[in-house]
């Protein structure tokens, strides 16, 4: 059994050639690979004006994310410390030094694996 014919109002039957440089070429494809679509769906969608889904981020992304995240909240709990003047049983200075290592890792990380 055939697939049933598309209503005439929904076929695509015109077609648009116009030219793009290679690096023009290069970012419409990478920024259509980026989200998941083809480049005619990608530039139909921009010229049309039609929403284009969101970014995908990489399972690598994901979790430099969430560690990122974990040490924003371990930063805050180290200043509400210092700042309410209760001396800790750790030193503050050393766990500062320790999340500035571990930032400037994830920095690299990130931007040795940037696309």
């Amino acid at each position: 059994m055939a697939r049933p014919k598309k209503d005439i109002s929904k076929q695509r039957t015109i077609v648009i050639a116009f030219r793009v440089s290679q690096s023009e070429h290069a970012i419409i494809s990478n920024n259509a690979e980026t989200i998941g679509l083809s480049t005619a769906e990608y530039i139909r969608r921009k010229c049309t004006g039609k929403s284009l889904p969101n970014k995908k981020v990489s399972p690598l992304d994901r979790k430099l994310f969430v560690e990122l995240s974990r040490m924003g909240n371990n930063l805050n709990q180290l200043a509400r410390v210092s700042n309410s003047g209760i001396h800790a049983p750790f030193s503050i200075s050393k766990q500062l030094e320790e999340v500035k290592m571990l930032l400037q890792q994830l920095k690299t990380n990130i931007s040795n694996n940037d696309r």
